[in-house]
């Protein structure tokens, strides 16, 4: 038995340091495709007696081709977003009411005897009905954010079809705090510029992720305990 409460004591204290399930998180693995896709073979081009090798000559440009070339990825991301929406609904019904009679009177003659009929039946007199529904509702909202930096990656691999998957991290310790900053993506030899730069816009299923460490991050995130609370009772 007290076995089972020391793991269970355990666990709980483990389930408070990990991760919350509700971070959120980025996974850098490469896409599927790139994963599945056979690298492209580079030819080696040797020229007996000349002084370049693989194909380098004096009016190569310094841009990255090869695996483990680096490429300056500039990042500029914006995300500017605004909506505005109203609805409106309006509903009315109206019931004069009036009298229903379902009553029959008269007279018969049987065998030459002449017999009044009383009124019988139903008669009614319904009372009039009004009713209204309305509904309006409005909601309007706007975002903007803004994230500026570079950062340098890695060719990991050049795809058969000549694309590049590309890899890189950057951190910066300042002060007792640490920045991370990751990338990943596909990229087009085409679109690096001469001075082997590329905009974050032009790579594919790019992956950037911003975090810090240290002591700022530690006062404004939830500590352990609150962590272990937020999954007993999530409500």
């Amino acid at each position: 038995m007290l076995k089972k409460s020391l793991l269970f004591v355990f666990g709980i204290f483990f389930i408070g340091c990990a991760t919350h399930p509700m971070d959120p998180t980025i996974e850098m693995t490469p896409p599927k495709y790139v994963q599945e896709m056979p690298s492209k073979e580079v030819e080696q081009v040797n020229n007996p007696g000349s002084l370049f090798t693989n194909g380098d000559n004096l009016f190569s440009d310094t841009k990255a081709k090869k695996v483990n070339d680096i490429v300056t990825v500039v990042i500029t991301e914006q995300i500017s977003q605004s909506s505005q929406s109203s609805k409106k609904l309006s509903e009315s019904n109206a019931d004069a009411g009036g009298l229903f009679d379902a009553s029959i009177s008269g007279g018969v003659s049987i065998n030459g005897s002449s017999h009044n009929i009383r009124k019988t039946g139903i008669s009614l007199s319904l009372p009039s009905m009004n009713s209204s529904r309305t509904f309006q509702g409005s909601g309007s909202m706007q975002r903007k954010e803004q994230f500026q930096t570079t950062i340098t990656a890695r060719i990991v691999k050049i795809l058969a079809n000549g694309n590049y998957y590309i890899y890189g991290t950057r951190e910066i310790y300042v002060d007792g705090e640490k920045q991370i900053i990751k990338i990943s993506g596909v990229i087009r030899p085409e679109d690096i510029s001469p001075d082997n730069t590329i905009d974050s816009k032009y790579i594919a299923d790019a992956k950037i992720a911003y975090e810090s460490q240290g002591s700022m991050r530690r006062y404004t995130t939830q500590n352990w305990f609150a962590k272990i609370w937020s999954v007993i009772a999530p409500w």
